[in-house]
């Protein structure tokens, strides 16, 4: 179905690996689009239940592909090329309800950071780079950076790294709170996939409600946090994963999601 990303679904895991490596995985047009099919794919296959994001060769993602001439000789139309090249994929990762986790696996640049900082979480290998890079080109940040970054490192930080588009390590990253978990590189991958199959097999509602009150309340007054947690708890109390929950702990055994 695709020639830009590859798509398996592994233990209930969809594995979305970007695949130009030949010029890290940078983002041209047919790359997008495949990403935004991949992404509705997972939103319409129930038994997908988490998402891997990852890329081929030694990079996540570079960005842009600058060699694209259409997507950058007129300046005056960016905003149109960043509405849709990038403001439609974000929204739909970032309303993903299966958690995603971004195998961030080299180099992450420009909107190829957009593109991590949308997923719930970033695994990276040891050798793993970020950096802003617009400023470099001329450009402010997209992609989603501008409204991810400032919240996991706050304002005066994210200003700096978008100001300097300093190549930042994986273990700055780490430190800074922007990387949750770091790996060698050749356990990257397989301990990612470990971790979104223990996602895959828990209760799917309450995860997909926990990710949404987590995600709005970031925002919300005290009062309508504690509505939204009300409303949300609901949901999940009319799950048949609540129900398998109780009556697991009751019985004293793990209990078997099936994610309804």
């Amino acid at each position: 179905m695709y020639e830009m990303v590859t798509y398996e679904v592994r233990e209930g895991v969809a594995l979305i690996t970007l695949n130009r490596p030949q010029v890290a995985n940078a983002i041209n047009t047919s790359l997008g689009q495949e990403l935004y099919s991949a992404m509705k794919r997972v939103e319409n296959e129930p038994g997908t239940r988490a998402v891997v994001l990852t890329g081929a060769g030694r990079a996540f993602c570079a960005g842009q592909d600058l060699s694209e001439q259409d997507a950058i000789a007129d300046g005056a139309h960016l905003a149109n090329a960043v509405r849709e090249r990038y403001n439609l994929l974000i929204a739909k990762m970032q309303a993903l309800p299966v958690p995603i986790i971004a195998a961030v696996n080299g180099a992450a640049a420009g909107a190829g950071f957009g593109l991590a900082l949308a997923c719930d979480l970033r695994f990276a290998a040891t050798n793993a780079k970020f950096t802003m890079a617009f400023s470099r080109i001329g450009l402010a940040p997209d992609s989603g950076t501008s409204y991810f970054l400032p919240r996991l490192i706050g304002v005066g930080k994210a200003l700096e790294w978008a100001w300097t588009a300093d190549v930042i390590s994986a273990e700055s990253a780490h430190a800074a709170g922007v990387v949750n978990r770091l790996f060698e590189p050749e356990a990257l991958l397989e301990e990612t996939l470990r971790f979104a199959a223990q996602l895959a097999a828990g209760p799917t509602k309450a995860l997909a409600l926990t990710k949404e009150t987590i995600y709005q309340n970031f925002s919300a007054s005290l009062p309508e946090a504690l509505e939204r947690e009300a409303v949300c708890q609901e949901q999940a109390g009319q799950s048949a994963d609540f129900i398998e929950g109780v009556t697991a702990f009751v019985q004293k055994r793990a209990p078997k999601y099936e994610g309804r």
